[in-house]
């Protein structure tokens, strides 16, 4: 039996506040996610992602068969090129996902903060580099002042923010693969999860026979924490998807860094993460040009 079907356009387009609502809820979610893992530092991160993976996977998979879209996945992976993009897709989310639950639990929330602080700026450059985007003037200040920004943690800490750059990267590409494939957003999480779930499964079936893995041998929160992974990977994902057709991308840009500044915000004041005053100077650079950025966009959108 099919579920429920989508609200029509018009329908969709006379309920703005829901979608402001499922767009806020969902980079909430996004931005209290390291208190949800915390947790789970007892857990290797290379466990948790493949949990999070197969869990995910049966989850959504539920879903579209509940809707009766399941034939979506199908049609997707029947398109070669389509097939392909995804392939890359779910590569690199694996990675972002990976470096994200390692930099949780290794105490660097506010340098994997800085990462999807960076990444809409990121996303400029590759509209720019890949798509052949033009630039006006404040967006390249916004971007010379973020390249600035990095350069100089670069230089106070002695090293590159690598955690932040994997996570910016990973995404700004992911997000640039999940432009150009048409596949929508759940019908596409499935078929990446799907994609990864086989390397997903036999992983955890290989921790197990060396008696290492986690799942049935913690206590019974470890074990409703990875089984619930699946579900706070995709309901964010379908809030955002849901409330990104019913508001302006002006509001979806301004509303994105409620989930960076969560995430920052628990670092320094829940989990006490050292951020002097010399590593503040990098990130007041990285956050002018982001205010910047967004002010140009409203500016443009109300032009």
């Amino acid at each position: 039996m099919r579920g429920p079907a989508s609200p029509p356009a018009s329908d969709a387009a006379s309920r703005p506040g829901g979608g402001l609502a499922a767009a806020i809820a969902a980079f909430t979610i996004w931005g209290l996610f390291p208190l949800y893992l915390k947790p789970l530092a007892s857990v290797p991160a290379l466990e948790i992602m493949a949990h999070r993976i197969v869990w995910c996977c049966l989850l959504v998979f539920a879903w579209l068969a509940w809707r009766g879209e399941v034939g979506t996945v199908r049609a997707a992976l029947a398109d070669r090129g389509s097939r392909l993009r995804l392939m890359a897709s779910a590569v690199l989310i694996s990675v972002n996902w990976l470096v994200y639950v390692w930099a949780v639990n290794s105490g660097h929330v506010v340098e994997a903060s800085l990462g999807y602080f960076i990444n809409p700026l990121l996303n400029v450059v590759l509209g720019v580099m890949v798509l052949h985007e033009r630039l006006n003037r404040a967006q390249w200040v916004a971007v010379a002042l973020a390249a600035f920004g990095v350069l100089y943690l670069t230089v106070v800490s002695g090293r590159p923010p690598w955690i932040a750059l994997t996570l910016a990267t990973s995404f700004g590409l992911y997000g640039l693969i999940r432009k150009v494939v048409r596949v929508e957003a759940v019908p596409g999480l499935a078929t990446e999860t799907l994609l990864l779930a086989p390397f997903a499964v036999g992983y955890l079936i290989w921790v197990e026979a060396r008696g290492s893995g986690s799942f049935g041998h913690a206590d019974a929160t470890i074990d409703a924490l990875l089984v619930g992974s699946g579900l706070v990977t995709a309901l964010p994902l379908t809030l955002f998807a849901y409330g990104a057709r019913r508001i302006p991308l002006s509001t979806v840009g301004l509303v994105q860094y409620i989930g960076p500044t969560l995430q920052f915000l628990l670092g320094v004041l829940v989990f006490h993460e050292a951020f002097p005053l010399t590593r503040a100077v990098g990130f007041a650079f990285i956050w002018a040009a982001l205010v910047l950025y967004a002010a140009d966009g409203v500016r443009r959108l109300r032009r």
